[in-house]
């Protein structure tokens, strides 16, 4: 939920989501529709199928219980080095080496602080040699909250990354019609092309495409002439 989503917006979906799907399990079985309305306001739903396919891939791979393998983490939709390392240390209080924004503002402020283009792998050895090997968790929750203060003190860190990509616009976005279909169809499925069209009132022949790769990436499906979410 974190990724590319402030924490503000996360902490109070979090709690409402946790409460809906309180295991793998509940959210293995839930209803696609149910997950996506639960999700709303996140963005990036994506990242809600990838959470309910890891679910189903726990259940019927795992027995129900998350693995504690870097390498099995990695396996599952939308899971990098990264992300599977802090599942790691935060879930098993294993020490890893991983970073993210706030990580990496830490080091670049501290070891690069008149460099520009510094790449991870310059970084990565760093974290590696300063990770706390008794207390991961605590370690970590400490630097990415020094990240936070650090964000607020000197905004402009992260620019001196090499990986340093700037959000592209959402008004007017794919991404924003993307939301507004599967909102529509949340709230009033099954609902046929031209209503979805004349709903949303944008370019038919955008919304036509944006419809495909909905279908594609299995968000929702067509029956007959029809279009709804996908179970």
């Amino acid at each position: 939920m974190l990724q590319q989503t402030q924490t503000g917006t996360v902490s109070e979906k979090f709690l409402k989501f946790i409460q809906l799907f309180p295991d793998f399990k509940s959210l293995a079985n839930a209803p696609l529709g149910d997950v996506l309305k639960a999700w709303q306001g996140l963005g990036y739903n994506r990242r809600a199928i990838a959470l309910k396919k890891i679910a189903e891939i726990v259940i019927n791979e795992y027995n129900g219980v998350l693995p504690n393998s870097i390498d099995s983490l990695k396996r599952f939709p939308q899971i990098g080095h990264n992300t599977a390392c802090s599942i790691i240390t935060f879930a098993f209080n294993v020490s890893t080496a991983f970073i993210e924004t706030n990580i990496r503002r830490v080091f670049l402020y501290f070891f690069f602080p008149s460099r520009k283009k510094v790449q991870d792998k310059e970084i990565l050895p760093l974290v590696k040699k300063t990770s706390d090997q008794d207390t991961p968790r605590e370690w970590y929750y400490a630097l990415m909250d020094y990240g936070v203060m650090l964000k607020k003190t000197h905004p402009e860190l992260n620019k001196q990354s090499a990986h340093y990509r700037k959000q592209n616009q959402f008004k007017g976005s794919n991404r924003e019609i993307r939301g507004e279909i599967l909102r529509l169809l949340l709230d009033k499925q099954p609902l046929r092309e031209q209503v979805i069209i004349d709903t949303l009132k944008k370019n038919p022949d955008r919304i036509k495409l944006i419809i495909k790769s909905l279908i594609k990436e299995g968000f929702i499906k067509k029956e007959g002439l029809n279009f709804l979410i996908s179970k």
